[in-house]
């Protein structure tokens, strides 16, 4: 019985998105999310909705349940949560608005650094569709997500978990 409800416990974890050390640069350690991270309270459905209501279009109607499942293809990698670790990928909090290669205390490919563009919706569609045709030399591995729908709304989606504000 022991085993089962360790599984289980394990299962949800996975599920919650909570096991982020999988690919950190230290290997793990405690598996503990920075006090940072915590400090700030998750954004209510609600408030979920309005900001994928204040979306340009095509991203306002992007469906975040699919844009979080397909999230789950980078989150081995990546972190989304306010003063998340980077793990092999940079922390994509404030990515948005963000020149590419400059976040702080994560090494870049010569690739990115000299990439000279901050991250927009069009530039993360190119880098999403294929990374490594867009940006010949990165490190990231990802083979791309093919499907301009599901791009739309990962992009949506990240755009309203990792505090993109809207230009007036």
């Amino acid at each position: 019985m022991r085993k089962i409800e360790t599984a289980a416990l394990a299962a949800l974890c996975l599920g919650m998105g909570l096991n982020l050390a999988a690919c950190s640069k230290d290997g793990g350690g405690s598996g503990e999310a920075p006090a940072s991270a915590s400090a700030a309270a998750p954004p209510t459905d609600a408030e979920k909705a309005a900001a994928l209501a204040a979306l340009p279009a095509p991203y306002n109607t992007g469906d975040l349940s699919n844009g979080q499942r397909k999230f789950a293809l980078c989150r081995s990698c990546h972190t989304i949560t306010e003063g998340g670790p980077d793990l092999t990928g940079p922390n994509l909090h404030g990515v948005f608005g963000r020149t590419a290669g400059t976040k702080a205390g994560y090494r870049y490919s010569d690739a990115v650094k000299a990439a000279g563009f901050a991250w927009d919706a069009e530039h993360l569609d190119k880098w999403l569709a294929d990374p490594r045709g867009f940006m010949p030399g990165t490190k990231m591995t990802f083979a791309g997500l093919h499907d301009a729908k599901d791009r739309i709304d990962l992009i949506a989606y990240l755009k309203v978990e990792t505090g993109y504000k809207p230009v007036p």
